[in-house]
């Protein structure tokens, strides 16, 4: 393994009844006024929203609610929320949601302490904050890991650009599988797929032999394949969503990373594909993740004979991409660029702008050239 230090800077508050328990042991800990961040409106409906309130009244705090968040969060929202952070002298914020949610809270809370904009610092001054508005996260739809660290996906619409910018950890994580209850299901299998690609990834990059974070990882593929499936049977199965989220915790809070490097190439090229549109970003995952595997798969066969078998019970390593394709069909999940709910049409020249636009790994398998990249996205046309 190579050397590493690792710390982990948030505290996880796991189960049902969870908030209830973290809420009133963590802030007496922080100032009154309290950010209330969300998306769309659907914890309203749940109930989840009129829950927080009550015990965010219970501990005397000023609630000042910031919503709207969307998915695939942009650089506009951000700046949206540090603004009236900085207005309301806001001390604490609590993101409920998902992993849109909580990035777009990490780079406010980072933003909201800067003289300078949060973009020019990291792309062009190539400097980090050193902090932010504290913060916690309830988790109500699982997948992204986005409690787990500081790193935010945000899409600046003006620079056509998504990927990441550093923000704040945070401080304290809710992960109550009740709350994922109202979710959709396909969204829960999109956010399931998000939890396998990021494990796969970690594994494919480059690690020695007998590596115990490959194996880890191993592990917690074949529990969200095992899991994935026992939703397909019921839907309902909270023992399969509590499984879910901690595998989503496990895939992000850098035990896997320990030690090794990684590939995400294909998180790079999903990325820029949900510059140019508003794809969802698991389904981006479950069109572009088997080609691409298939692509690379002479750079890495023995990893992906290892993936067939522990993960799937596979025999081969194209057995096992066999089986990984099955999943996705079994889940309904897209399989091809036509099956994304895009407004934006993915066009050949649309695939252009990304190949011509994403990332290059260089601590995958092995590295891809642009022309590849469209190669790639072509064929999930």
């Amino acid at each position: 393994m190579n050397s590493f230090t690792y710390s982990y800077p948030t505290k996880v508050y796991f189960g049902q009844g969870a908030a209830e328990k973290a809420l009133s042991e963590e802030l007496s800990k922080v100032g009154s006024t309290v950010m209330l961040a969300y998306g769309g409106g659907s914890i309203k409906k749940n109930g989840i929203h009129g829950e927080i309130v009550s015990l965010l009244k219970k501990a005397g705090k000023e609630i000042v609610e910031f919503y709207g968040i969307m998915p695939n969060p942009t650089y506009a929202k951000v700046q949206e929320g540090a603004a009236l952070a900085r207005e309301r002298h806001v001390d604490f914020i609590l993101a409920v949601g998902g992993g849109s949610v909580i990035d777009c809270c990490k780079v406010i809370s980072a933003q909201s302490l800067l003289n300078t904009d949060i973009w020019d610092m990291e792309f062009t001054s190539h400097a980090f904050p050193a902090g932010g508005i504290p913060m916690g996260a309830v988790i109500t739809a699982s997948g992204t890991g986005a409690e787990m660290n500081c790193g935010a996906v945000i899409t600046h619409e003006e620079k056509k650009w998504k990927g990441g910018i550093w923000g704040t950890a945070a401080a304290f994580a809710v992960l109550d599988p009740d709350y994922t209850t109202s979710v959709p299901p396909m969204q829960v299998l999109s956010g399931a797929f998000d939890t396998l690609s990021h494990a796969i990834e970690t594994y494919l990059g480059n690690s020695d032999a007998d590596n115990v974070s490959d194996d880890v990882a191993l592990a917690v593929m074949r529990n969200t394949v095992v899991n994935m499936r026992r939703l397909l049977a019921d839907i309902n199965d909270i023992q399969a969503r509590s499984n879910l989220m901690w595998d989503s915790a496990m895939a992000e809070n850098g035990i896997l990373k320990a030690g090794r490097l990684t590939d995400f190439q294909v998180h790079q090229i999903e990325h820029q594909l949900g510059a140019y549109t508003d794809c969802n970003h698991g389904q981006g995952l479950a069109v572009i993740q088997p080609v691409y595997c298939r692509h690379i798969l002479e750079a890495a066969r023995e990893k992906f004979t290892r993936f067939a078998k522990v993960v799937f019970d596979a025999e081969s390593a194209e057995a096992g991409l066999d089986e990984l394709e099955a999943l996705i069909r079994q889940c309904k999940l897209p399989a091809k660029m036509s099956d994304l709910k895009s407004t934006v049409v993915i066009t050949p020249e649309v695939l252009q702008k990304v190949a011509d636009t994403s990332n290059l790994i260089q601590t995958g398998p092995r590295e891809l050239t642009r022309d590849e990249i469209y190669e790639i996205l072509c064929e999930c046309l």
